[in-house]
């Protein structure tokens, strides 16, 4: 296998940055939205720009923490006993802005997923997507609201969004001939 590195920890970190500034742009109080990372990665990230916002304008809204895992339309088709983590949602959905997070997107499978949990916890004003890559591929008409880079890839490439508190550090690589992301 081929392994190409495409973002920095300082990449990643800008991109972050540019994150904050972009989710709380059309809101005159910084509170208003809510953030939701997906599990796992989504999490993290999802964390790191609330973060961000902290340091910046003093405030962090609303976060919350999501598993898709029976919600995906091929829980019952995998071999292996799926594994479920964590959803935490300490706050109210109803009529609120929500923006989901997570790591990659490629068909568009796992946030269809992701909006069909969220409709089972409650009903939001409205629902965005931020991703820090979009790689191509889509099955489903999905697309990110928040995107860090798109990064067009071949089917057999798998696209790797480490972060330090999983992986030891902050970066983003391809590998080819590497098992495909979901």
């Amino acid at each position: 296998m081929e392994e190409a590195k495409i973002m920095t920890e300082e990449d990643v970190n800008r991109t972050y940055l540019r994150f904050a500034h972009q989710f709380l742009e059309p809101y005159d109080d910084p509170a208003e939205p809510a953030v939701i990372g997906m599990q796992t990665r989504g999490v993290y990230m999802g964390r790191r720009i609330i973060d961000v916002i902290g340091r910046e304008l003093g405030t962090r809204p609303d976060f919350g923490v999501l598993d898709v895992t029976f919600y995906r339309d091929d829980f019952r088709s995998k071999l292996k006993m799926p594994e479920v983590k964590v959803t935490e949602i300490p706050f109210d959905l109803y009529n609120r802005d929500v923006i989901l997070v997570d790591d990659v997107l490629y068909t568009g499978r796992t946030v269809r997923s992701a909006m069909d949990a969220l409709m089972a916890y409650g009903r939001p004003r409205s629902i965005r997507f931020c991703c820090m890559i979009d790689r191509g591929h889509r099955e489903l008409p999905i697309s990110a609201d928040y995107v860090g880079l798109t990064l067009p890839t071949h089917a057999d490439e798998e696209v790797l969004v480490k972060v330090k508190e999983l992986d030891g550090e902050d970066a983003v690589y391809v590998i080819k001939g590497g098992a495909v992301n979901v």
